[in-house]
C-alpha cells in the first residue's frame, strides 16, 4: 500500500506541478499525516524536493510547495530506424541531458551487426549521463515493426529485415552485467504516447500520430488510452492500401500507403540513386534539410515531388480521420519536417470533405518531437518504472 500511494504522489507532482502539501492531501485524498510521512520518504529517495512558500491562499502561514526532483537519475529511449539509431536521455523531471543520433543503413547490415551498434550507442549514452553525474536507471528501445513487448523480441519488421529477433536476449549477452534491462516496444507507440503527453493538458483525449520515415507508421489515443488492438498491432497504417498503387513494399503486399508516401517514395521522386540526399549513410536531418533547401528554391522536381506526396497523404489522412475521428491528427517524422506543404493539404481535404458545417473540426498540427518523438516515448517509457514503484530508487546510504 504505501509503495502505491508514495507512485500516486509521484504521479500527481508529474501531471499536475509542485504544490503544496494540504493541495497534495486533498488531490490525493490521503490523510495529511500521511501524504507528509510519503513525501519525507521522496525526498529522502532524491524524487521530491521542496521549493518556494506556496502563498495561493492568501491567508495564513504558507507551507512550502513539493515539486520533483529526480535530476540525479534519468532513463535512455532509443529508437532503431532503417536509416539511423537514434538516443535520448531524459531526467525525472524530462530534462534532456544526452542526445546523439548514429546515421547506419540496417537494411544493410544482420540484426546481430546493427543491435552490436545499439549497444555501443547505449554503452555511450551511459558514459555520457554519468559524466553529468546522473545515472540511467532504466532503457527502452524503440523499433519499427511488430513487436512482442514481454519478450523483448520483434516478430516482424519488413523495412529493416527483421524477423524473430530476439532483441532483449541479444542486448543483454553484448551489455553484460550493470546494466539496466533493455525493454523493446514499436516505435509508433511509444511516439504517440509522448506525443499525447504533449498534447494533454490542452484537453486532447482523442489523437492520430502519423509519423512519416522508412516506412509509415501510426498510432490512436481514444478517450485518453492508447488502442493497441487485438493482437497488439493497431497502428500498422502504412500497410493499408489507401490509394491507387501497385508499388511492391517491404511487408510482401503490393500498394501499401507507404509505397506512395514514405520518406523512400518522397526520396524517389526527388533525386536519382546515386544523388547524396538517398545516401542513408548521411544523416536523415540533413539530408531532409537539402530537399528542403531545393524546395526553397523553387526546383521543380522537388516541389513536384512534395504536391504527390501532400495529395496522397491528404486523401490517405481523411478516409482515417472517417474512420477513426480524432481531436487532432499529428503528422512526425519527414511529415512534421514539411509540415507547411503537408498540414494545408491534409486541411484542405478534411474541410472538403466535412458532412456537416456544425461538426467540429479536427486540427490538424505537426508533431512538437519530430524525429526524436519515438526515442522521447522510449525514455519517458523507461522512467515510467520509478513512477509506479519510487522504491526502486533506493535512499541514499548518507540516510
Amino acid at each position: 500500500m504505501r509503495r502505491t500511494n508514495l507512485g500516486l504522489l509521484l504521479q500527481l507532482l508529474r501531471d499536475h506541478g509542485a504544490r503544496s502539501r494540504s493541495t497534495i492531501a486533498t488531490e490525493s485524498g490521503l490523510p495529511k499525516a500521511t501524504v507528509s510521512s510519503l513525501i519525507g520518504e521522496l525526498v529522502e529517495r532524491g524524487l521530491v524536493r521542496e521549493g518556494e512558500a506556496d502563498r495561493s491562499k492568501g491567508v495564513g502561514r504558507p507551507g512550502q510547495t513539493v515539486g520533483l526532483d529526480g535530476t540525479t537519475i534519468c532513463a535512455l529511449g532509443l529508437e532503431i530506424d532503417a536509416d539511423y539509431i537514434g538516443v535520448l536521455a531524459l531526467d525525472l523531471q524530462g530534462t534532456e541531458i544526452h542526445r546523439g543520433r548514429v546515421a547506419l543503413d540496417i537494411r544493410g547490415l544482420s540484426a546481430e551487426t546493427a543491435l552490436g551498434t545499439v549497444a555501443n550507442v547505449i554503452r555511450d549514452g551511459l558514459a555520457a549521463v554519468e559524466a553529468h553525474g546522473v545515472r540511467a536507471v532504466g532503457i527502452c528501445l524503440a523499433t519499427p515493426g511488430v513487436v512482442d513487448a514481454g519478450k523483448g523480441t520483434v516478430v516482424f519488421a519488413p523495412n529493416i529485415g527483421w524477423r524473430d529477433v530476439p532483441v532483449r536476449a541479444w542486448l543483454r549477452e553484448r551489455l553484460g552485467p550493470g546494466v539496466p534491462e533493455v525493454e523493446v516496444d514499436n516505435d509508433a507507440r511509444l511516439a504517440t504516447v509522448a506525443e499525447h503527453a504533449q498534447l494533454a493538458s490542452q484537453g486532447v483525449t482523442d489523437l492520430l500520430l502519423l509519423t512519416g520515415e522508412a516506412g509509415v507508421a501510426g498510432g490512436v489515443i481514444t478517450n485518453g488510452k492508447l488502442l493497441r488492438g487485438h493482437a497488439g498491432l493497431a497502428g500498422e497504417i502504412g500497410h493499408a492500401a489507401l490509394g491507387p498503387s501497385d508499388e511492391p513494399c517491404p511487408c510482401g503486399r503490393k500498394g501499401c500507403w507507404e509505397t506512395m508516401v514514405g520518406l523512400g517514395a518522397l526520396l524517389r521522386r526527388v533525386a536519382d540513386a546515386d544523388d547524396p540526399v538517398r545516401d542513408a549513410s548521411r544523416d536523415v536531418e540533413e539530408r531532409m534539410a537539402e530537399v528542403m533547401r531545393r524546395a526553397q528554391d523553387g526546383d521543380a522536381r522537388t516541389l513536384g515531388a512534395l504536391d504527390d506526396i501532400a495529395l496522397s497523404l491528404a486523401h490517405g489522412v481523411s478516409v482515417l480521420a472517417d474512420i477513426l475521428n480524432p481531436q487532432v491528427i499529428a503528422l512526425g517524422g519527414y511529415f512534421a519536417y514539411f509540415g507547411d506543404y503537408f498540414v494545408p493539404a491534409v486541411e484542405e481535404r478534411l474541410g472538403s470533405r466535412k458532412m456537416l458545417a456544425s461538426f467540429p473540426q479536427t486540427e490538424v498540427t505537426r508533431s512538437r518531437l519530430g524525429f526524436s518523438a519515438a526515442a522521447f516515448g522510449a525514455a519517458q517509457f523507461a522512467l515510467d518504472a520509478v513512477f509506479q514503484d519510487p522504491t526502486l530508487i533506493e535512499v541514499p546510504a548518507a540516510h
